[in-house]
């Protein structure tokens, strides 16, 4: 019966209203016979003293049906308009059952034809509304028709909605939404809940499918949602930030799968990537850079391990508010303990003070400047934070007794052709030093390549250029790059951090790298544009290669040593790199906190090209690579002097 039901087609469906509404005609008769007084013993007999009228007025009713297109509309459109029309077509026949018994000198009392008009209109909604429940029920049953749920009730969300109600091969259900003052209410018919419960929300409308209309939401945050939405058995799709809302075809043209891991071309490695929830069940856990991509999609990965306090390190106030919002929620069915706290990870009374004040047992360093043209510009400012910082968190873990130390790391550290890289080797030299003289506290690095998807990163940048009509800014053809996911990249983190022994650097087998150009075009295509070129000059969007940045590299590589070791995951891999004597660590750490208070850039590049002597200044002209070199090395004589 089910395959029956599911397989009429538009016409079987239009007959079957037909006969629903003309048959409404007698059945309103005999309702209106019942409640004006007639005693149902005699309901046939007062029923057949005016069978002519009855069959006239079916007649007009089929008629009226047909002329108004309300047999050929789907049910679940069976609102607004289509209800006055269904109300209008009540009157008329009311009027006309009226007007053709006056004519045949009937004795009926106008009371009767308002009752009738008002029944019919009763019985045709009705109907109506009951077989919409029938059918929900009917496609509820049957895996052939998707269920689906709209996550985001904004003006995007209900555009979606009144389109995916034209549909015949879905049925909309719901909204999702984080607005705690839109739970319970009603948009376009559907009800509104909030993403917590999606869950319940699954089980009760046997949903498999969700689509995220929240342009405006960052891509990180989307990330965790079509993530958590993954992990609940349901298929995610997505409007990209950069869709417009025009409504109609181009709306659902715009429908792709959610998160950027689809840009990979490669499997995503979340799904044979278990975290070691062991290490950190029951722990006090504290993570610096906490409101950033990577240290907020840190905080929902321990979240999901249990700890017993989560300390929330952030040097950006609105960062960490967010971080701490969203924590709360988290923590509210978990029990965690949720710890916020402001301040910068170069103070070291103040690291020292919140480590010991909360205990803390395992320590997630995300905090780090980033950005590569900001930090070359930037030298004294990008080497305080990211060296600096890095020191005086490593050295209070190891005086408070933390037991697991994890320095965030990037692909960028290897022989590095820009001082943000230099800063990250730097800050793992720092690291690898420790280890091997603090056997108190496991310290470990993790690489990354690229996460996906993370603030100021490639994508959200072409995703923002794409939006604006191009073009589409690209610094050589020939740039490739490792790309990540940021659920993997946590998880990585999280992995290293339960299993490292000491000292160790962990990078992710991540495939071969992406051309930034073939990334370029993907991305547009994804949007449902053509790309503009010498073989397409009628593209929409058109690609421009405007020249590397300041220390931008065209290649990045995961490793210095070869002789990588297998770990206990197969996607992992365990590198052991050269690393500095105490004493010549201890003195790059003093040259480098003198020329920071010197106020001078060329004596911290000095200590740099010191430091790190794979250090290759990238994308510079020869000559003013050179002055570059040579300042610096004037300023650190002098500073010797």
């Amino acid at each position: 019966m089910l395959k029956t039901i599911i397989s009429l087609t538009r016409w079987q469906k239009a007959i079957i209203l037909f006969a629903v509404d003309v048959a409404l005609v007698p059945l309103a008769d005999a309702v209106t016979l019942l409640l004006l007084g007639v005693w149902p013993n005699v309901l046939l007999s007062r029923m057949w003293d005016h069978w002519p009228l009855v069959l006239a007025t079916m007649a007009v009713a089929g008629a009226l049906s047909v002329l108004s297109g309300l047999n050929r509309l789907r049910l679940k459109e069976y609102q607004g308009d289509a209800i006055s029309r269904s109300l209008l077509m009540a009157v008329l026949i009311g009027a006309f059952y009226a007007a053709l018994g006056q004519f045949l000198d009937m004795d009926m009392r106008i009371a009767f034809h308002v009752v009738f008009a008002l029944v019919y209109f009763a019985g045709f909604f009705t109907a109506r509304r009951v077989l919409v429940s029938v059918l929900s029920s009917v496609y509820r049953r049957s895996r052939h028709f998707p269920r689906v749920a709209i996550y985001g009730a904004g003006r995007t969300g209900m555009t979606l909605a009144r389109e995916l109600k034209k549909a015949d091969d879905l049925l909309v259900y719901a909204f999702f939404d984080d607005n705690a003052t839109l739970a319970g209410m009603n948009v376009n018919g559907l009800p509104i809940y909030p993403g917590v419960r999606a869950a319940q929300v699954r089980d009760q409308f046997k949903l498999n499918r969700v689509i995220l209309a929240m342009p405006s939401v960052s891509v990180d945050k989307q990330t965790f949602i079509s993530e958590r939405l993954a992990r609940l058995g349901l298929d995610v799709q997505t409007l990209p930030a950069f869709t417009q809302v025009h409504g109609g075809e181009a709306l659902m043209s715009k429908l792709m799968p959610a998160g950027p891991a689809k840009l990979l071309h490669r499997d995503p490695l979340s799904d044979t990537m278990h975290a070691g929830c062991t290490a950190y069940e029951g722990a006090n856990v504290l993570i610096t850079g906490a409101g950033g991509s990577i240290g907020l999609e840190l905080c929902r990965q321990v979240m999901a391990c249990r700890p017993a306090r989560l300390v929330l390190f952030e040097l950006s106030e609105f960062a960490l508010y967010r971080a701490d919002q969203e924590m709360r929620v988290m923590a509210e069915t978990l029990g965690t303990e949720i710890v916020p706290v402001l301040g910068s990870i170069t103070d070291a009374i103040h690291v020292s003070q919140v480590m010991k004040a909360h205990d803390i047992g395992i320590v997630l360093h995300a905090a780090a400047y980033k950005h590569v043209p900001l930090v070359e510009m930037n030298p004294r400012v990008g080497m305080a934070n990211n060296v600096i910082g890095t020191a005086v968190l490593a050295r209070a873990a190891a005086v408070a007794g933390v037991r697991r130390f994890v320095l965030i790391s990037s692909d960028k550290a290897v022989r590095p052709g820009n001082l943000m890289g230099a800063s990250k080797r730097m800050a793992e030299l720092i690291v690898q030093d420790l280890a091997a003289r603090s056997p108190g506290t496991i310290y470990s690095i993790v690489r990354f390549g690229n996460v996906m998807g993370s603030s100021g990163s490639v994508i959200p940048r072409f995703q923002q250029q794409i939006a604006r009509g191009g073009p589409v800014t690209l610094t050589d053809l020939r740039v490739t790059r490792y790309f990540m996911t940021i659920e993997e990249a946590s998880r990585l983190v999280l992995l290293a951090g339960s299993f490292a022994a000491g000292g160790e650097v962990y990078v992710l087998d991540m495939g071969k790298p992406v051309r930034i150009a073939d990334l370029a075009r993907r991305m547009i295509e994804s949007a449902g544009y053509t790309v503009r070129d010498e073989r397409n000059p009628n593209g929409d969007i058109e690609i421009q290669v405007v020249g590397l940045r300041p220390g931008e590299k065209l290649y990045e590589e995961l490793m210095v040593r070869k002789g990588a070791q297998a770990t206990a995951h197969k996607k992992i891999i365990r590198v052991r790199e050269d690393h500095l004597s105490e004493a010549d660590t201890e003195s790059c750490l003093r040259d480098l906190r003198v020329a920071i208070e010197h106020g001078s850039d060329a004596e911290v590049i000095a200590v740099t090209a010191r430091m790190v002597p794979e250090y290759t200044p990238q994308s510079l002209p020869e000559t003013a690579m050179q002055c570059r070199i040579v300042e610096a090395r004037r300023a650190l004589g002098k500073a010797a002097q």
